[in-house]
This record gives C-alpha cells, structure tokens and sequence, in this order.
C-alpha cells in the first residue's frame, strides 16, 4: 500500500515478455516529458505468460515459441528479429539467440522482494536486461541471489528466499488480481485504478493519459485548510 500522496500507476509484467521491457522503457520516455512525474507513485505486478514452463527443458526461445504457438522455427525467429530491432531503436539490446526460457516464477519471488524495499524497479530493469541481453538462466537459485545483490539487497535474505516459498502468495495474489481486472495480456497499465493502457504504447499515448488521470486525481485531494484570519498571538511575542 501506498505511504505517500501519489497516483499510483500499477504495471502487470512477466520479465520474459519482449513487449514488457519496450513498453517499461516508452513509458519511462513519457514520465520524462511529464511535469508533474513527481506525483506519480509505480508499483509492479507479477504476471505469468506460461506458468507451465518446465525449467531445464533444453529448447531455445525459436523453438519453445514454436511449439507454443504451433508455428514454423524460421517464422518464430522472424518475429524474434523484428522486435530486436525495435528494442534496438529504444537502446535496448536483445539477444534472443542466447535466452534462457525457463519458469518465471521464482524471479517473480524477487521482484516481490525487492518491492517491499522499494526496489521493484530496480529488481525488474535487472531482470529484463539479465534475460535479454545476458542470456542469464532466472530459474537458478545462484543467478538470482547474485542479481539481488546487485540492486542492494543483503544475501541472507536472498538465500532465505531461494531456500524457501517466500513471497509466492503475493505472486499468485497478483496473477489472481490482473484476471479480475480483465488482463489478457502483459504490458498492462492501470492509472489511479480508472484507466487501463494494454501493451507498449507509444510514449505519447502514455504522456496523453498520465495527463488525464494524474489532472483528474489532484481535483480529489486536499488543497489545505481555508483559513478565516481573526486575532492572534505570534511565536515573535506580537498579538
């Protein structure tokens, strides 16, 4: 829950989705163009693309889409090219060639974490970049205690989390909420709990709602007390 007066954006992801990582970044852009950034508070969500992924399994990313989808190897790899290229014009580097397809879950655990030390965005940018760009295996205990180190947290706590449960109720509290709200697919945006933005939009389409919904949370909030002046005594002795 919320400590401070700030609109909440709330973003649904799963750190093996591509569109998540660009949708993360134009986002970024927008709140860069935006003046009243300040007032806007992010929290990230857990989403699961597959839950059923079976870490170990030996495919790489062409093949697992093309058993998943049902579709040719050469076309997996196509669709693969297309948003590294895009992620590319973001600079962001995507090697796809190299990713590890693997079960999410436990790397949700960390992001779940890492949020109650203010450090969800953190634990997600690290995530997103250790997946696409390093090729780095997210179901191994090792790999996500040494990232979690990274980001600042204390490997006791690390190794409690990957020796354990931990935090797998809030994960699956998460999954359980974005199919309550209707989310089908990831990115999901939700402003102030009254609009919904799905997928990597352009920056614009993010600055144009950011606009609407933080404009429209400052007219519920308290502007302070109206003051009647009458006669008074000063902390400088005058009355």
């Amino acid at each position: 829950m919320s400590t401070t007066n700030k609109m909440k954006v709330e973003i649904w992801s799963d750190i093996m989705c591509p569109w998540c990582y660009i949708g993360k970044r134009r986002f970024e852009a927008a709140m860069a163009q935006f003046p009243d950034a300040g007032a806007v508070e992010i929290e990230w969500h857990s989403f699961q693309l597959d839950p059923t992924i079976q870490s170990g399994h030996g495919d790489n990313l062409y093949a697992y889409l093309s058993k998943r989808k049902g579709i040719p190897y050469e076309q997996a790899e196509q669709m693969n090219n297309q948003v590294t290229a895009l992620a590319g014009s973001l600079g962001l580097t995507y090697n796809l060639d190299q990713a590890v397809v693997a079960n999410s879950f436990d790397a949700h655990r960390l992001i779940q974490l890492a949020k109650k030390h203010q450090l969800g965005d953190a634990a997600e940018e690290r995530l997103f970049r250790a997946y696409f760009t390093e090729g780095k295996d997210f179901s191994d205990p090792a790999t996500l205690v040494a990232l979690g180190k990274e980001i600042g947290l204390e490997e006791s706590v690390l190794q409690e989390l990957v020796s354990g449960q931990a935090y797998a109720a809030e994960v699956r509290q998460d999954i359980a909420e974005a199919e309550a709200l209707g989310v089908r697919g990831v990115p999901f945006f939700v402003f102030d709990r009254k609009y919904g933005v799905s997928g990597a939009q352009a920056a614009e389409t993010f600055l144009e709602v950011l606009n609407k919904s933080v404009g429209e949370w400052k007219k519920t909030q308290p502007s302070g007390l109206e003051i009647v002046e009458g006669q008074t005594c000063g902390p400088d002795g005058d009355c």
